[in-house]
């Protein structure tokens, strides 16, 4: 019998899911539904596109899709290390073994998208815009969405509702998930949603390629202020780079800027190799983008009994200072395959156990998310000088000293739990300082 999945959000985790099981053969028939408007159609505002970096957990999950590897690989550029600009003008430069793969995120889902209506026809797989869930019904197994229409005659949008029903209801639709909403009807549900204390805005340099500074393309570009505020920038593919200023919210220098002329003047002062890329244009763009902040995730489980599930940030957002949102997101769906190759597609043992068996991790996630990397500039220093220590013993007793965190979590597949078990003396250190650090404020 052919199952009905409805998969609410196309984003990189839901829209690689509808690959996975397409390819399962006759088993399952996909619609999608996705909030906000075919990016191959509709040009999207800056403010809501950003670079990520997929390690080798994001990547082996692209790459069991056959096809999907080359076209991803062409809109991204490989970062084969972190230059960590100085204050005082001079840089330390951080190898990594295994590349990184960084590109836009918008990119990713156009990619994913294109070979998705390539490979399957409308009788097995459906995918809907302009279409924000509204509410879901776990007894009836129905889900109500709202149609944005186009009145082409007077050019008013209106909104028309409709209900489906399914048999597998998978909500990837973000920290902010409506699927996720309706676990709270349910026994036993527990879900800690809070701020990051680091909110962001995006930056785009699109002049970059004309500046008489270079930057290396392969390379991840990094600054940091004493005050916790921190400045990233890559390279993209078409030569322009992007990025994003991460600062407390407590001490937020941002928001207290009000015209072009400021912006440039604050990234001159503070940041001054991005300050000179800088254009007027970008500083007016700047100014006028919101501030974004970063919701976490964690919850008890994510499923509810044969016919729910939970993916990607909607079940554990995690803050973006380990890189590790996109690619947790990508290896839920391959956890979930292996399972119903396990279970032979039996949805209620296959949900089950993704419970049993990625609800720890995505825990740890969080956790290390929030504190894997200090805000205090003393812990700091102390965690490059670990992680020095800790790169260098391993280089040498490999069988008796384990990869440094920083290693274990950008460049290898290691269960995110394992990782916090193995630093947890490190993590509760970090917990601790910035709990202090938040009671004194």
């Amino acid at each position: 019998m052919i199952k009905k999945v409805v998969i609410v959000g196309a984003g990189p985790s839901g829209l690689l899911l509808a690959h996975y099981l397409l390819r399962r053969g006759d088993r399952y028939q996909i619609d999608i539904y996705e909030r906000r408007s075919d990016p191959q159609t509709i040009s999207f505002s800056k403010s809501r596109t950003y670079p990520i970096s997929l390690n080798e957990r994001g990547m082996s999950a692209l790459r069991q899709i056959e096809g999907l590897e080359e076209p991803i690989k062409a809109v991204s550029v490989e970062m084969t290390g972190t230059v960590f600009h100085q204050t005082n003008g001079k840089t330390r430069f951080t190898p990594r073994k295994k590349p990184l793969v960084t590109l836009d995120r918008t990119n990713l889902v156009i990619v994913l998208l294109k070979q998705l209506s390539q490979k399957y026809d409308n009788n097995r797989l459906q995918i809907h815009f302009d279409c924000p869930c509204t509410t879901v019904d776990f007894v009836a197994k129905n889900v109500t969405f709202q149609s944005v229409l186009a009145e082409s005659s007077i050019e008013i949008p209106t909104k028309k509702e409709f209900t489906i029903d399914y048999d597998l209801l998978v909500g990837a639709d973000g920290s902010r998930s409506v699927v996720r909403e309706g676990f709270f009807s349910t026994k036993l549900f527990e879900c800690e949603a809070k701020y990051y204390p680091t909110d962001y805005k995006s930056i785009f340099l699109d002049n970059a390629n004309n500046s008489n500074i270079h930057l290396k393309s392969d390379n991840i570009h990094t600054w940091r202020l004493d005050d916790g505020t921190l400045m990233v920038a890559l390279n993209q593919v078409d030569g322009t780079m992007s990025g994003a200023i991460n600062f407390p919210r407590e001490k937020n220098q941002v928001a207290g800027l009000s015209s072009a002329k400021e912006v440039l003047k604050f990234f001159q002062d503070h940041f001054p190799v991005i300050g000179q890329v800088m254009t007027e244009e970008e500083a007016e763009a700047f100014l006028n983008r919101p501030i974004s902040r970063i919701l976490t995730i964690r919850c008890n489980r994510y499923h509810q009994s044969d016919s729910v599930l939970l993916m990607g940030d909607a079940a554990h957002a995690v803050s973006s200072s380990i890189g590790q949102g996109c690619n947790a997101a990508l290896e839920d769906v391959v956890v979930f395959d292996n399972l119903l190759n396990e279970y032979n597609d039996d949805l209620a043992d296959a949900l089950e156990q993704f419970t049993v068996r990625r609800q720890p991790d995505g825990y740890a996630l969080v956790e290390l998310g929030d504190y894997a990397f200090p805000s205090s500039t003393k812990l700091f220093v102390e965690f490059i000088l670990r992680e020095f220590l800790a790169k260098t013993l391993h280089r040498l007793f490999p069988k008796f000293f384990p990869p440094s965190l920083i290693d274990l979590i950008f460049e290898t597949t290691v269960p995110y739990s394992e990782i916090l078990n193995s630093y947890k003396g490190w993590v509760s250190k970090v917990k601790k300082s910035s709990i202090l650090a938040a009671e004194q404020e």
